[in-house]
């Protein structure tokens, strides 16, 4: 299953290809060959880079899932305006190999959506956290906030967001995508229990982050 959010970038990749091969013809037999196996690798890589897998949503009601496959990077305590001191950040770095399908961690309501222009560090480089270009997006749950954000990287310059303010939401829903490897950062209020550390690998919908 190919994602929707991917379908522009396949159609200009696919043209490119097209043209690479059109040229390649009048290049010399083993030329021609080697641009052939290169564009029909790369036309591959695409497809297989926006894919969207089916996920098992758990069916809990007192959770926070992972919005995000990858691996988990930082876990530490943080204090941010929306979900108040002594929240805990947890950082999710995002290969050009993982689905960047990107899902709503937990049921509620979009209370805040800011987007934030600014640099394009790596995204495994914590500098990214403050200084590159995001999407921070805001829930609350009735019982607590829930805050994060999709951080571009270096070589994703590309965030898709499809929410908006007051959108009712529920946990697994997908709404967005970074394309080519990136950083997702959660932020978790004080009264959630963390249930992940450094190193653990997360599956967007699927992995649960925490409880509260």
């Amino acid at each position: 299953m190919v994602t929707p959010y991917g379908y522009s970038s396949i159609m200009k990749v696919f043209l490119l290809c097209f043209l690479l091969d059109a040229t390649a013809l009048l290049m010399p037999g083993q030329l021609t060959t080697a641009v052939v196996l290169a564009s029909s690798c790369f036309l591959l890589f695409t497809f297989y880079f926006f894919r969207d897998p089916k996920r098992e949503i758990p069916d809990d009601e007192r959770i926070i899932i992972a919005p995000a496959d990858g691996k988990i990077i930082l876990v530490r305590e943080h204090h941010n305006s929306f979900t108040g001191g002594s929240s805990t950040l947890i950082s999710i770095f995002m290969s050009p190999l993982n689905v960047h399908v990107n899902r709503i961690p937990v049921d509620g309501k979009v209370t805040l959506l800011r987007y934030r222009p600014g640099r394009f560090h790596m995204a495994f480089d914590h500098r990214s956290m403050e200084e590159n270009e995001k999407m921070e997006i805001g829930i609350d749950t009735g019982s607590v906030r829930v805050l994060f954000a999709q951080v571009s990287g270096f070589l994703a310059r590309r965030i898709v967001c499809k929410l908006q303010e007051g959108d009712a939401v529920m946990s697994g829903t997908r709404f967005g995508m970074i394309k080519f490897g990136s950083r997702v950062d959660v932020i978790l209020p004080s009264s959630a229990t963390v249930l992940v550390r450094p190193g653990f690998k997360t599956r967007a919908g699927e992995t649960v982050l925490a409880r509260y």
